[in-house]
């Protein structure tokens, strides 16, 4: 049987325990892990593999030896309990034992758990479990989680009753990190959070979430964006101390302030605008990015894009002989004084 994207995330949490099997298949091969983990966690509990109810082999390893599965979803294991033979990776190499072991499946017998990259419709081992009537089927692709898993893993991670504002900024992250990045940020969160009462912030939230060279980099174009001209030499000696490219800081500074041009230049105004990013900010971060556009108009916005676009081509030209560095400080250093304007 096949499982919608609708109601998949929901057998995932609470998966037959009567069901011969399940396979999950998708070119993301960590969106499938994670599903599978979930899977076979409700199957087996927390201590199923500790017991022994859990047994695992290779998909490649089936055309060696056919008989593996099939001896693994009989054998009967030293504890009581449910148990789950996984094949992990399983291609069509691995077909023909693999729907014998789906053929000789009896009540009783361990579940059947299959993960596989993308698989074709012609696919054997996919057109055995879509028309299975005790299998399951489901594709794992890579649209942002619904409002449901993102609820699933917060109660996972033991985040109970947070407040709109922070349920809001971590749906919109959790659209932008993957989603093994996104449970550790969860996970962070709720240590962060230990023995503290207190609601959980926008400013908790941009603690744990990840940073990098594009954090860094977003840091520095702040102080050029709110005519800061005094600090920048320190902040540009500190990203040319962290490798980042004359030709990187260029590029990051066209998207800065493309982006504030995004949120000025809206009918509705720049609270409008905010809302109609994509990827869309969340926390302290937005908070920033508003009021730099608030402090902006469309006009010098337009001028700041114009320069920036000059000074990456002229990086860029076959002829230009003045040291990379040395234009793009003094584009950043136009830029901070237009800002005062």
């Amino acid at each position: 049987m096949k499982l919608s994207p609708r109601d998949a995330p929901r057998y995932f949490a609470r998966p037959d325990p009567e069901a011969t099997g399940l396979l999950i298949y998708g070119p993301d091969a960590m969106r499938v892990a994670l599903k599978r983990q979930e899977v076979i966690a409700a199957l087996i509990g927390p201590e199923g593999e500790a017991e022994m109810r859990l047994t695992r082999m290779q998909g490649a390893d089936l055309r060696k030896d056919p008989a593996q599965l099939l001896d693994a979803i009989k054998a009967q294991g030293f504890f009581p309990g449910p148990r789950v033979a996984f094949v992990e990776e399983a291609n069509e190499t691995a077909a023909p034992a693999i729907l014998t072991a789906l053929e000789d499946w009896r009540p009783g017998d361990a579940q059947i758990v299959i993960t596989a990259g993308q698989l074709k419709p012609t696919s054997k081992i996919r057109k055995a479990f879509e028309g299975h009537r005790s299998a399951y089927c489901a594709a794992i692709y890579d649209n942002p989680p619904t409002q449901e898993e993102i609820e699933a893993d917060l109660k996972r991670a033991g985040l109970k009753t947070l407040p709109p504002e922070a349920l809001r900024d971590l749906s919109d992250l959790a659209k932008t990190l993957d989603p093994g990045d996104f449970r550790q940020t969860l996970e962070k969160l709720a240590l962060y959070k230990f023995r503290d009462d207190t609601p959980v912030t926008a400013q908790d939230i941009a603690e744990v979430a990840p940073r990098s060279i594009e954090a860094a980099l977003d840091d520095a174009l702040d102080v050029v964006a709110e005519g800061r001209a005094k600090d920048l030499g320190m902040v540009l000696r500190r990203l040319q101390g962290q490798g980042v490219a004359p030709v990187t800081l260029c590029i990051g500074a066209m998207r800065h302030f493309r982006t504030l041009y995004t949120v000025a230049s809206a009918p509705g105004g720049p609270q409008e605008g905010i809302g109609r990013l994509r990827p869309p900010v969340f926390g302290p971060r937005r908070d920033k990015v508003l009021r730099q556009a608030q402090g902006w108009d469309a006009q010098r916005l337009e001028q700041a894009i114009t320069l920036l676009t000059d000074t990456d081509l002229t990086l860029r030209s076959a002829g230009q002989s003045a040291p990379q560095q040395a234009l793009v400080e003094r584009a950043l250093i136009r830029l901070s004084m237009l800002a005062r304007r």
